[in-house]
């Protein structure tokens, strides 16, 4: 079984009619500090579980619930990604690439965490892949546990709450519910943008450094 957005394991509304509320939580702890959880869908699914919350299909939880939940499983996921680097960084970063681990992840995570510093745990809940890593990095590389605690808990309450809260009320529009393919597809993609754009500056740095102007 395939969708517009690819192989039904991958499908949000497969994913929360198999399993559940155990599922959705499951899936924001492995993608926001487990390697393999890099690949599955943050944001797409949280948006789909508000629409749902909204519709009263699936899921009968209230919304505040919902994101009390949500944002409690994201706020673990990214301490458990914390305590792992920590405890394994400097031998991660000697880990050779395989099927479920890609050098260049780590390190597009790692220059996003040089880059915006003790904010990079805020603003990598909303670039999928570079969240998985980050909290990993920010455990390698020592970041003072008080400050990546705060900035955990304030990214994990506003992506798990405000993607969630965003798909419950745009769930309720009706050109939303007659599109929602189109929806969750447009999502990924503008989730992804942000990896483009850093993608074409990597390659942009380093064909200056190649044939330096003057």
């Amino acid at each position: 079984m395939t969708s517009a957005l690819g192989p039904s394991f991958l499908d949000p509304e497969w994913l929360i009619s198999t399993f559940g509320l155990v599922g959705i939580l499951a899936i924001v702890f492995a993608e926001s500090g487990l390697l393999i959880g890099f690949f599955l869908p943050g944001d797409s699914l949280l948006f789909t579980a508000g629409l749902l919350v909204a519709d009263g299909t699936y899921l009968h939880q209230p919304l505040w619930l919902m994101c009390l939940l949500v944002s409690v499983a994201a706020i673990a996921g990214d301490q458990f990604g914390y305590l792992f680097g920590r405890r394994f960084g400097p031998s991660l970063f000697r880990r050779p690439d395989s099927r479920l681990f890609k050098q260049e992840n780590l390190t597009r995570a790692r220059e996003f965490f040089a880059k915006y510093g003790a904010r990079s745990i805020v603003l990598a809940r909303f670039v999928p892949i570079v969240r998985t890593f980050t909290p990993i990095v920010a455990g390698a590389s020592h970041m003072h546990y008080r400050t990546f605690l705060l900035y955990n808990v304030i990214g994990g309450a506003a992506w798990g709450s405000g993607v969630t809260i965003l798909g419950y009320f745009l769930g309720q529009v009706a050109f939303v519910k007659s599109n929602i393919e189109l929806i969750l597809i447009g999502i990924v993609v503008l989730s992804v943008i942000p990896i483009g754009i850093e993608l074409l500056r990597s390659r942009s740095r380093k064909s200056e450094r190649r044939f330096p102007q003057g």
